[in-house]
């Protein structure tokens, strides 16, 4: 099975989010995915480090990193932060749930990335941090 890697690392800062979604859109648009499946991977990318800058490092220095491999069946996208990390992450997936209410956060994030996305896997250690794992099916 052919399979193609990007790998990206980056400074945990709000202006690198766009670059990060930009960069795995345009690695994975060689696939054979629609515009849509394009757009809900920007989404999903975007949620998803956009959750690390604002959360794991409580406004100190950070770096995240993107992991991203293709496949002829799927794409599978991590994002990685070495921050605090989630102490409940089954409390942090629910809907409007926001460890920072006073930052006018909407609590949706993980709730976009799953939608937009076939599957979400969260895994974290406080202390140590947090890997989203995104997967979006390759229409054949």
């Amino acid at each position: 099975m052919n399979e193609n890697k990007l790998l990206l690392r980056f400074s945990a800062i709000s202006e690198n989010e766009s670059f990060s979604r930009l960069a795995v859109a345009s690695f994975c648009s060689s696939s054979n995915l629609t515009i849509e499946d394009i757009t809900d991977i920007k989404t999903a990318v975007s949620e998803a480090v956009t959750n690390a800058v604002v959360h794991a490092y409580n406004g100190a220095d950070g770096e995240i990193e993107i992991h991203v491999k293709v496949d002829e069946e799927k794409i599978h996208i991590e994002i990685i932060d070495f921050g605090v990390g989630i102490e409940d992450i089954e409390e942090a997936k629910k809907p409007f749930y926001t460890s920072k209410p006073e930052s006018e956060r909407s609590g949706m994030g993980f709730t976009v990335m799953e939608g937009f996305m076939d599957e979400m896997i969260v895994e974290s250690k406080v202390g140590v941090g947090t890997k989203v794992a995104l997967i979006k099916k390759i229409n054949k």
